[in-house]
């Protein structure tokens, strides 16, 4: 027996959590820059910038959290499972694209 055959298969959404740790990363290093840039002209500007880093994050726990309470995936408009390809741009969304129109 090969070690390749003992190794267990990873979680289903062991990839959906890299991903969205990946957005997070991300988002915190922008959300860093943004403080560092200081005062500007362009306050207000930053100030949006960073409400939306913010609720991305937001956005990113709760995926997070859909994912531990086994829904992640699933649209909250319709209960249809989102397209895996979404789920690889977006992961932290819930919605499918059909909702989403819907929903803003």
């Amino acid at each position: 027996m090969t070690l390749d055959a003992t190794r267990a298969e990873p979680h289903p959404h062991h990839h959906a959590r890299q991903r969205l740790a990946h957005a997070r990363s991300a988002r915190l290093a922008q959300l860093q820059a943004l403080d560092e840039a200081g005062p500007s002209a362009d306050d207000h500007l930053l100030a949006a910038q960073r409400a939306a880093m913010g609720q991305v994050l937001e956005e990113i726990d709760e995926a997070f959290a859909r994912i531990d309470d086994g829904t992640y995936g699933t649209c909250t408009g319709c209960a249809k499972p989102i397209p895996a390809e979404r789920l690889e741009i977006l992961p932290y969304t819930r919605h499918c694209v059909a909702c989403r129109g819907l929903t803003g």
